[in-house]
């Protein structure tokens, strides 16, 4: 079987794990009188049903979900790929920077193509 169907696998038996320990839960606790719901109706055990299941697809989903986007940070990838690496896509090209000075012990703005900035 690959890799991926026995993870798959193995998220959705976690998930609905979760799941019924989520409706164990809401049942012990009563929450919004489920107890009531569940124990005193003919059709209860077919609503317990329905909330372990649809609550189990929802968190085995997420379950898989998170473990597929946590595969990148894994300690045990083997590419050798640089990732934490720039890659330039141009070449540096150098920039001449010439400063002149007015006179009073500061060096004059060079000259910036007719706009005018701010003095700090």
């Amino acid at each position: 079987m690959p890799k991926l169907v026995k993870l798959y696998i193995q998220q959705i038996l976690i998930g609905f794990g979760l799941s019924a320990i989520f409706t164990a839960i809401l049942i012990y606790f009563n929450v919004g009188n489920l107890q009531r719901l569940v124990f005193g109706s003919s059709d209860g055990l077919l609503g317990l049903f329905l909330i372990f299941f649809f609550n189990g697809l929802v968190f085995a989903g997420v379950q898989f979900a998170i473990r597929i986007m946590r595969m990148g940070y894994e300690e045990d990838d083997d590419d050798d790929d640089d990732r934490g690496m720039p890659i330039h896509s141009h070449d540096l090209i150098p920039v001449r920077i010439s400063t002149q000075s007015n006179g009073q012990g500061r060096q004059a703005r060079s000259d910036r193509g007719g706009v005018s900035f701010p003095r700090a």
